[in-house]
């Protein structure tokens, strides 16, 4: 039994969401471009269940290129209205459209001139009625067996949300690096807001060798910076990458028992090894790294316009950062 009303559940909430799906209509689409030309902000505001719901829609706007804060009605007739002005638009949440709460802010809005939105499941409701735009998010019923919780009802006002928040985001051309920029602290923001400037490692961490130096003097290299390679320029001086000698090669030609560590680096290099600018983000020199062929690699080189070395990034430096 209490799997089937879990079930149960489920099912009356997908449909409670198919059945907004016509309701995108000229009413979203009027509530869509007050928002895009309004110069405030989505104040949105609702009580109990709806207001959970409510916080959670102003944190995706808000998310998405749409500023937008959530207040609560309770404290708003209570003096926190005085954050609302005329240029800011109130989505107003209440699948009854009579919360009291919500109903109270309803005359000092009106005062102040700010446009309200209704969120509400009766277009026949105080709210609904004394609003600019009635978006519709009623449903047949709600998933509770008791029909009590609200359930089905919150669920479609979620959508209803998100299905806005989406709308605006694609009218405003809105980017993932957009996104990024709200989101410095987590891994989306890592990826696409960190460069390969900001992991690089350059001036007096930078390994280099001329190719006339041995295999040895470049391993004493690779060994004093802990980097797994060291770049081989035209010079010193120029610092025009020709190659990249790293311990891999290193290991390899051990493993041929070639006695070559009194050699020049010319004859044991890669010649016009893989680079990457600094500008490029560095979620893509770790994606560039792992799907080199035939093999990943752990190293790259950062170069110039003119294609004289400027840094190295290593797979571990990209790991470290979270850039995953």
């Amino acid at each position: 039994m209490p799997i089937e009303h879990a079930r149960a559940c489920l099912e009356l909430e997908a449909e409670a969401i198919r059945a907004l799906i016509p309701r995108i209509n000229e009413q979203f689409t009027i509530a869509m471009g007050m928002i895009i030309n309004c110069s405030g902000r989505v104040v949105v505001s609702g009580m109990g269940k709806s207001g959970i719901i409510g916080k959670k829609i102003a944190a995706t706007l808000a998310s998405t290129g749409t500023p937008a804060f959530f207040l609560h009605p309770a404290e708003g007739i209570h003096g926190d209205l005085g954050m609302v002005t005329a240029h800011d638009i109130v989505l107003a949440i209440s699948n009854s459209g009579e919360t009291n709460e919500v109903i109270g802010l309803l005359p000092t809005l009106k005062r102040i001139g700010t446009p309200i939105i209704a969120m509400t499941g009766r277009a026949k409701s105080t709210l609904a009625q004394n609003a600019d735009v009635f978006l519709d998010v009623a449903v047949a019923k709600e998933a509770c067996p008791l029909g009590l919780a609200p359930t089905a009802s919150t669920t479609a006002t979620l959508a209803m949300g998100d299905a806005l928040a989406i709308a605006l985001l694609s009218a405003r051309n809105f980017t993932p690096e957009d996104f990024a920029l709200y989101h410095p602290g987590g891994a989306l923001g890592r990826k696409l807001l960190l460069t390969v400037e900001n992991v690089m490692h350059g001036g007096s961490d930078l390994p280099a060798v001329t190719p006339d130096k041995t295999v040895k003097e470049a391993l004493f290299s690779i060994t004093a910076q802990g980097l797994g390679a060291v770049l081989v320029v035209e010079s010193l001086a120029s610092m025009k990458l020709v190659g990249l000698l790293t311990d891999g090669d290193i290991r390899r030609s051990l493993e041929k028992g070639h006695d070559f560590l009194d050699k020049s680096v010319a004859g044991l290099m890669t010649r016009e090894p893989r680079t990457i600018t600094k500008d490029r983000l560095a979620a893509q020199a770790l994606n560039f790294m792992e799907k080199n062929k035939p093999r990943p690699i752990t190293v790259l080189p950062v170069v110039d316009s003119e294609f004289r070395a400027i840094g190295i990034i290593h797979l571990t430096d990209l790991l470290r950062q979270g850039v995953v």
